[in-house]
């Protein structure tokens, strides 16, 4: 709220559908901000995280939903957009080893310069995105130094920071395990039956259970003595994982 308690303050949240940004809607719908959601088709081959965000978005309560479309397809070079096969059934050593097949070349460099324009249009100088420096999988653009260094760029760059309105982006999972962040979200009230995060859906967006993105979160749940409901939602409850 702003300091005369009148109206909520305006934030832009980016929204992908998966279980870490519908963490981060839900706290920023808790902080008190007018969340305005922004989601992107960017020709991700898997069309799963689209309906999920819509489905996150309706459950956790938006100002307004606006969706981008932006064609990542026909530059390539991921496993995400491109004819490259999406690393199954690694530990977690394997998976901070290096940057994976899986990290869209600059995604979030990308997500967050529409978030800013966005943010510069509907008067807003705070933008929620839901990176992680735990369980990160060793992409590039999800460390708090690259973010701490775009958030810098945007007040150079934008008219509010050039006329004092300081532009902040927020990242209030940069230093939770994914258990961490279940734990919150459930007490949040999120629905995590609704996300979805695998980088490899099969059967109809059905996860695979097997990717990165799916054993983070399978392990994430297990570890606090429960099951992935969106495996179980999508797999039936005879469903238990071979992790």
């Amino acid at each position: 709220m702003n300091a005369f308690n009148e109206e909520p303050i305006p934030a832009i949240v980016l929204l992908s559908g998966g279980l870490d940004s519908a963490t981060v809607l839900a706290i920023a719908n808790e902080q008190g901000y007018a969340c305005h959601a922004l989601s992107f088709d960017y020709g991700q081959r898997h069309r799963a995280e689209i309906d999920a965000a819509a489905k996150v978005a309706e459950q956790l309560g938006v100002v307004s939903h606006r969706w981008i479309n932006i064609d990542l397809r026909s530059l390539g070079g991921s496993a995400l957009t491109d004819k490259i096969d999406v690393p199954k059934d690694r530990d977690g050593d394997e998976m901070t080893h290096g940057i994976p097949v899986t990290y869209v070349p600059a995604r979030n460099t990308v997500f967050l310069s529409y978030a800013l324009a966005v943010a510069e249009v509907i008067h807003s100088t705070d933008i929620f995105i839901g990176v992680n420096a735990v369980d990160y999988s060793g992409y590039p653009d999800c460390r708090g130094e690259y973010i701490r260094a775009f958030e810098s760029m945007s007040n150079l760059a934008t008219k509010a920071g050039v006329e004092g309105e300081r532009m902040t982006i927020h990242t209030p999972l940069i230093d939770l395990p994914k258990t961490g962040i279940i734990e919150k979200g459930l007490e949040l009230g999120v629905d995590y039956s609704l996300t979805h995060s695998c980088y490899d859906p099969i059967d109809d967006g059905k996860p695979c259970g097997h990717c990165d993105a799916c054993l983070l979160r399978i392990r994430a749940f297990e570890a606090i003595g429960q099951h992935d409901p969106a495996m179980l939602r999508r797999h039936g409850e005879g469903w238990r994982p071979g992790v």
